[in-house]
């Protein structure tokens, strides 16, 4: 049933996405510069932002569930890590590519829309799992669904924005993150509580379910409500394209020529990769696993830990985002042109201390206090290390390029981040009350080598700039 729903709404909008016309300037309403107006603008980039948020509560929400699917599954930390990582990063991965291939030729936002109702879909359908298995196949959905979001969102929003404002622009977008976690922590701790309390539930049509279950289907239907918002959005007109030898805008690049244009600039990509890769494997490991170190190590609750490490998550998150943006303009007013990169770098030279020290603690009042600078700085680096490589990558390429980037992210950061702790406590310490080390010693080790990365980032960077 919900392939034959999936199949009815989605290949009739990919067909779509062939078939619509890019609308005229004289269609919509512009400013002097050929960008919309600031009312068109802003209302994409708040629904691009608002299905952010759904989809990292949809993505976020097993973390509070961990003990509950432990308990009801009979399963190992090491297989939660798969279904908070991988089974999860595999797919939302492999697809970005093909996905922000379509982003860089047909419409954006019917695949926006697309994936948005596929995720939505797919989150509620963790709530009819009853093993490991069918609940890795549902987790692997929620990833494909999901995969189509921020490729198109970032080539939207590079066309939304000028380069001037697009730092904030993604700033904002980024906020998806940081509401979307914090508000996961907190509705989530909230309802998994009030569920927690209650029996297995019977459900007409589907049959008894646990509390747990009863979350997915919470948290996964309300997105479907975004779906027909995304038909008012525009599709603005592509700024920054390759032209041809006469001076005309191609329309589209092979997929050959993105290949040679990220391998011709490797000294650029292979760090930026690497570093922002490294960065999302402690950014992902933390957000997957505090809580849990949480309850293990301080025995609190996750009433407790949803309202307190939610509202760290919503507020220094958010600060993070805004925070990064503003340095990056500040640094760029001073002349840095490789201001967006400089950021990324000092972030994980910050890191280090915070995100080492934060599990050490002997209070959970003084790892609380870690986590907030700690959540703060893996919340900054995101904006501005896309921003920048809008920067240098022309508009054609810009959805695919970011898709790659995206690809080695969440294969490392969203994909081993969870299970390269959770591999610390199970088969080194053999101890889950050693969970509080583990995210130490990984904090440890890959912080600085993200710096280290970015640094060898920072000059090829600049030289692309100004070859453009």
């Amino acid at each position: 049933s919900v392939l034959l729903l999936f199949g009815g709404w989605f290949f009739p909008v990919l067909y779509r996405c062939g078939r619509e016309r890019i609308p005229k300037m004289s269609d919509i309403e512009v400013d002097e510069r050929g960008y919309p107006s600031r009312r068109t603008a802003h209302y994409a980039l708040g629904l691009l932002t608002v299905a952010y948020i759904f989809a990292f509560i949809d993505r976020q929400i097993l973390s509070l569930l961990v003990e509950p699917i432990r308990r009801d599954l009979q399963i190992s930390d090491f297989q939660i890590s798969l279904l908070q990582g991988m089974a999860f990063a595999l797919f939302y991965a492999l697809l970005g590519l093909p996905l922000g291939r379509l982003a860089d030729r047909f419409s954006r936002k019917w695949i926006v829309g697309a994936s948005i109702f596929f995720w939505s879909l797919m989150t509620a359908a963790c709530g009819l799992s009853r093993s490991f298995s069918a609940l890795f196949f549902t987790r692997m959905g929620v990833g494909i669904g999901e995969a189509g979001l921020s490729p198109a969102a970032y080539s939207l929003l590079s066309d939304y924005f000028p380069p001037a404002r697009l730092a904030r622009a993604l700033a904002i977008y980024t906020m998806g993150i940081t509401v979307g976690g914090g508000l996961a922590y907190l509705v989530g701790g909230s309802v998994v509580e009030l569920v927690s309390v209650a029996d297995a539930v019977s459900l007409p049509l589907i049959g008894q379910v646990q509390p747990w279950q009863v979350v997915f289907f919470i948290v996964g239907l309300p997105g479907l409500l975004l779906v027909p918002l995304v038909a008012f959005m525009t599709e603005p007109k592509r700024h920054g394209r390759l032209q041809e030898a006469g001076g005309a805008e191609r329309e589209t690049v092979p997929f050959t020529e993105v290949l040679h244009f990220v391998t011709s600039n490797r000294a650029i990509f292979l760090p930026l990769f690497s570093g922002a890769s490294l960065l999302s494997v402690i950014g992902y490991g933390t957000l997957n696993w505090y809580p849990t170190f949480l309850i293990r190590t301080y025995g609190m609750n996750v009433g407790d830990i949803g309202l307190q490490f939610g509202l760290i998550y919503m507020v220094f998150g958010t600060l993070g985002a805004f925070g990064s943006a503003i340095l990056s303009e500040r640094l760029a007013q001073r002349g840095y042109s490789d201001a967006n990169l400089r950021v990324v770098m000092l972030v994980g030279l910050a890191l280090i201390v915070p995100a080492g020290l934060g599990p050490l603690m002997p209070t959970k009042y003084m790892a609380l206090c870690c986590a907030a600078p700690t959540v703060m700085l893996l919340n900054a680096h995101l904006g501005v290390t896309v921003a920048a490589l809008q920067q240098i990558t022309p508009n054609q390429m810009r959805a695919t390029v970011s898709a790659m980037m995206l690809f080695t992210t969440n294969i490392l950061g969203l994909g081993l981040g969870a299970v390269v702790i959770a591999s610390f406590t199970d088969f080194v310490f053999a101890d889950d009350a050693a969970l509080r080390y583990s995210l130490a010693i990984v904090a440890g080790i890959v912080c600085p080598l993200a710096a280290l990365c970015l640094r060898f980032t920072l000059l090829p960077f600049r030289t692309r700039l100004v070859r453009n």
